[in-house]
């Protein structure tokens, strides 16, 4: 069986692990700052704190930036849970729109969510390709749109208008106008979960790019004490003799990374954009060379002019299926021994969602997206012959399911 997504584990992420372990250092410390300045080389944004989850990233920002029950935030509705479910854990309402065809947020359909309620928009880099973020940012700046902004507190006061918070959990390493992922809005988020491009395991990391009017040095810290329960010295810090005194200034969150996890993501972002990101784009490009040429294939958004993905997972779709056929061609695919996945149930189809008044019906496109929709597996580590198995594999598929359509 070819696996879906395998971490990527070398004697470089193995040896940076055992590091951590022989320096008896395994919570926050070192390694996760040195993480936090690897990030902040990749993308070009001076200011990283890592976190044990984008997830709480996307609380953390929310939270720092006032969102509370009553407010809106714009979400699309064709994502993962977490983007939708950091705005309802703060009682704020996750106003859904849906995707245009290439996956990304319909940037028309977030102008007419908007309402004198909405605070903050989370655009979602679905499988690394970003979104149209200076059409997002030209939008929120309208004369009309800033005038329906009602700040709810200094810093939305001093903000002035919708913050956007970009849930780039998988587009680590994309290019979006020559601009890279993590410098395109006021702040990103990314993911270094397990299945990530680059994981720790379970973590994530928050780039800060607020206006000049913002201090994103201080607000580093800022969030960082947030990070660690509202506490003034970390526990590295205490861990220096005669250093213990502390003090807890806010009622924060414990959300830190810690050193074992973040050693793992150490090892592999030192090469990621010098080897694993161009192995990724081969994995895309050998893909659409044996998928191209079937009318049946639509192609997945990748190397456009503007716009560059981050080669996270191959999002396929096959054209004139249904959900049955789709589900069935996933099934011949896997017992040809490759995993394959699906990205993802839109929201309004999930219980959790359906039993808060979100209808898939309203949401067509996310629907249409989804039915037709096959992920193949892309990673470092897959073979040239495993790549060619899982073309075959989808071909061979397609064909078998659509001959008993025929029959």
């Amino acid at each position: 069986m070819i696996p879906f997504s395998p971490p990527y584990i070398d004697d470089d992420v193995i040896n940076e692990v055992m590091d951590s372990l022989k320096s008896t250092w395994i919570t926050t410390g070192p390694k996760v700052k040195a993480l936090e300045e690897e990030v902040s080389k990749l993308t070009g944004v001076k200011n990283v704190l890592c976190v044990n989850s984008a997830t709480s990233a996307l609380m953390l920002m929310l939270h720092w930036y006032g969102i509370k029950a009553g407010d809106e935030v714009i979400v699309p509705a064709y994502t993962y849970c977490a983007t939708a479910l950091s705005v309802m854990h703060l009682g704020a309402k996750a106003v859904m729109v849906d995707p245009g065809n290439d996956f990304c947020i319909d940037t028309e359909k977030i102008r007419k969510a908007i309402t004198e309620k909405t605070k903050a928009i989370i655009p979602v880099d679905i499988a690394g390709y970003p979104c149209d973020y200076d059409e997002i940012s030209k939008i929120i700046n309208e004369d009309s749109i800033k005038k329906l902004f009602v700040p709810g507190n200094d810093v939305q006061k001093k903000l002035g208008r919708i913050l956007i918070l970009a849930d780039s959990a998988h587009s680590i390493g994309a290019l979006y106008k020559n601009r890279k992922s993590g410098k395109l809005c006021d702040v990103t988020v990314f993911s270094f979960h397990a299945v990530k491009n680059v994981t720790t395991a379970e973590g994530g990391a928050i780039c800060l790019n607020l206006p000049e009017e913002f201090d994103n040095t201080e607000l580093y810290k800022w969030l960082r004490l947030l990070s660690l329960n509202g506490q003034t010295k970390d526990a590295f810090t205490k861990s220096k003799g005669g250093n213990w005194r502390y003090d807890i200034v806010y009622p924060g969150f414990k959300i830190n990374l810690n050193d074992l996890c973040a050693a793992v993501g150490l090892a592999q972002i030192r090469k990621y954009s010098s080897e694993l990101l161009l192995k990724r784009k081969k994995i895309f490009e050998k893909y659409n060379k044996g998928l191209g040429s079937f009318d049946w294939a639509i192609l997945p958004p990748s190397g456009e002019i503007e716009r560059e993905s981050s080669y996270h997972v191959y999002l396929l779709r096959i054209k004139g299926i249904s959900e049955k056929q789709r589900d069935m061609i996933i099934d011949k695919i896997t017992e040809k021994g490759v995993a394959v996945n699906v990205h993802f149930v839109p929201l309004p189809m999930l219980t959790a969602f359906k039993d808060r008044g979100y209808r898939i019906e309203d949401y067509p496109v996310s629907y249409e997206n989804y039915k037709c929709e096959i992920t193949l597996p892309v990673y470092p580590q897959l073979k040239d012959e495993e790549t060619d198995k899982v073309i075959s594999a989808v071909i061979e598929s397609y064909n078998s399911v659509m001959s008993m359509a025929d029959a």
